[in-house]
């Protein structure tokens, strides 16, 4: 059945323009980052917390403070994708539960207190919980705004194919005002994430803002989605957000269906009305499609390597027409599988040789995560814990890291007296050496924080870290 619904899906993208082809045309230049208030280049490694937020009777996750600080000392994260819902903000037409607003705000100062950056992500998946009666299936959007014109949705044994169910295309068509009767919807929408925004944006904790997760257009797909009613949500909710909030990130997602798999984007390029340079970040997903099949690395891991390449080059090709910074929004597969975590392994690799940050997919017990249901650790905790950089005092040019060595090259700034922050895993023992050149180090053993201060000068700096 998955088989037919990614064929379905695929015949869609065809009609409608959704593929191109995925040639290289030249070199392809993304030099965006995000930065922090000292200028600083972020590296943000994180996990999405959490799945279990979308069934939730309050939408918070099933997550604590503890939880948290285990991340921190087993996997030296700095950064969450941080789930939050429309049903949750905007609970009836125009009325948002601030209530709801400072429980996730507390929440948000537990990473703050631990010198985390925090992106809000507005999630959805199959539109809304009120697609089904038992409320079984979907996550994101409001009964109010569930409107699905007394179309059936009959049950699924895999979830993907709810998204052929006739009431969830109508709820999206609805929502986009595909079918020209609803333009309220995205309204509503956009309305939210303004509201949304002026709640955080004094909270520094907050670097930034998923405008969707996984975007779908019903009847709708391909370039004529991306470039049609979801571009049109993304700049009215860019515009609202910046009436509260001008120093924030802003992240854009593409259509998830396709683009996660490896396809091109045809999302153009936003307009951000802060003034100073543009502040919007590319989000897209990773889940290669012989994944999505069934397949496994241990059998595919050739064919998956080869999608993982063109899944790269068409996001570059997008941030690049975006000129925006990439965050790899979310990435993942059930770690207990064979072949689980030589892939976790290459996709993290590839993030590194490619300057991006990332998300994993999710802070939840089980296979897909860090620990079993009974909270031991996992394997893929040793995958995740990774030398990297988090704050880099330039722009970066490469990132290298190896067992036991890590190399940071980026190309300094005169305006940017902070260290470069470098987090190292416990197998550099102790007391790391540090090859730097000139520069003066600190190292912090207990949060394993390695600060690195070069000369506020345009010339490349190398930082070689061994264990």
């Amino acid at each position: 059945m998955r088989r037919y619904l990614i064929g379905v899906i695929m015949l869609a993208l065809v009609a409608t323009g959704g593929i191109a082809t995925a040639t290289r045309t030249g070199t392809l230049d993304v030099a965006r980052f995000i930065t922090d208030e000292h200028g600083r280049a972020l590296i943000l490694h994180g996990f999405n917390t959490a799945s279990s937020a979308k069934s939730t009777p309050d939408a918070h996750p099933d997550f604590t403070e503890a939880d948290l600080d285990r991340e921190r000392r087993d996997i030296g994260t700095n950064f969450v994708r941080y789930l939050i819902q429309w049903r949750a903000v905007e609970p009836e037409p125009g009325v948002y539960d601030d209530d709801y607003l400072r429980e996730v705000s507390e929440r948000v100062q537990w990473y703050a207190q631990r010198g985390y950056h925090v992106m809000l992500d507005m999630h959805q998946d199959l539109y809304g919980g009120h697609i089904t009666p038992e409320g079984d299936a979907g996550n994101g959007a409001p009964h109010w705004a569930t409107i699905m014109d007394g179309l059936p949705v009959e049950a699924q044994d895999q979830w993907e194919l709810y998204y052929l169910e006739p009431g969830v295309i109508r709820a999206f068509d609805n929502f986009w005002n595909t079918t020209g009767r609803h333009p309220e919807l995205m309204e509503h929408y956009a309305d939210a994430w303004g509201h949304v925004a002026r709640f955080f944006a004094d909270d520094p904790a907050v670097i930034g803002y998923d405008l969707m997760n996984e975007p779908w257009g019903g009847t709708l797909q391909g370039a004529a989605f991306e470039t049609g009613p979801l571009a049109k949500l993304y700049q009215s909710t860019i515009d609202r957000i910046r009436r509260h909030d001008s120093d924030s990130w802003i992240f854009v997602e593409p259509q998830a269906v396709g683009i996660n798999w490896g396809l091109p984007s045809s999302l153009p390029r936003l307009d951000d009305p802060r003034g100073g340079d543009a502040r919007i970040g590319y989000a897209p997903h990773l889940y290669p499609l012989p994944l999505d099949l069934g397949g496994g690395y241990d059998s595919d891991g050739d064919l998956i390597d080869t999608t993982m390449d063109w899944w790269l080059d068409n996001v570059l090709r997008t941030a690049q027409r975006l000129d925006a910074p990439i965050l790899l929004g979310e990435f993942g597969y059930d770690a207990t599988l064979p072949g689980t975590l030589d892939y976790i392994e290459a996709a993290t690799r590839l993030s590194d040789e490619n300057l991006m940050g990332w998300a994993y997919w999710s802070r939840d017990n089980g296979g897909w995560g860090p620990y079993t249901d009974d909270g031991d650790a996992q394997p893929l905790v040793s995958v995740l814990d990774r030398a990297y950089p988090r704050a880099i005092a330039g722009t970066p040019t490469r990132i290298d890291y190896q067992p036991d060595r890590l190399t940071v090259s980026f190309i300094g700034s005169p305006d940017i007296t902070a260290p470069t922050e470098i987090y190292l895993p416990r197998e550099f023992g102790a007391r790391p050496s540090v090859n730097c050149g000139a520069c003066d180090t600190e190292w912090d053993g207990q949060r394993r924080i390695l600060s690195v201060t070069t000369p506020p000068t345009e010339i490349e700096q190398h930082i070689v870290v061994s264990g």
